[in-house]
């Protein structure tokens, strides 16, 4: 019984201080109406803008409308790092591919030297150097 009267001691403590600080300026939600009065759309109003401003805008800046030499500069570096990436990227693909053939080569040799020395054996007649090889013609 005694933890539900701490409980109701807690909840009761928690709804007086919320009814006592309503009115304060230090509220993170004040209830003030000074501040949409003065600002009528909140944040809508750094989204969006008047018609007549965003009219001028696009008129000013049409498919036809010469870039500044900012924006042409900024476009033309954002493609050089673009290609520097894609460049990178390439070289990077081709150096795997070069190691991944290398090894494949070297296993291949390795598995031919393998097989040559396992029919060397298999075939070995207990002449040294082989018979054929050191033969003289009378």
């Amino acid at each position: 019984m005694s933890w539900t009267q701490t409980v109701l001691f807690t909840c009761l403590v928690v709804v007086l201080s919320l009814t006592s600080f309503q009115g304060t300026d230090s509220a993170a939600v004040s209830d003030k109406k000074d501040s949409k009065e003065a600002n009528p759309q909140g944040p809508l109003q750094k989204i969006f803008m008047p018609e007549a401003d965003a009219y001028n805008f696009f008129r000013r800046r049409g498919r036809r409308a010469v870039k500044s030499q900012d924006e042409i500069n900024a476009e033309q570096m954002q493609r050089l790092a673009a290609d520097k990436r894609k460049r990178e990227y390439h070289e990077e693909q081709r150096n795997e591919f070069e190691s991944y053939a290398e090894e494949e080569h070297d296993e291949q040799d390795e598995r031919t030297r393998e097989k040559t020395e396992q029919w060397r054996e298999f075939h070995y007649d207990g002449l040294d150097p082989s018979y054929e090889y050191n033969r003289h013609t009378v």
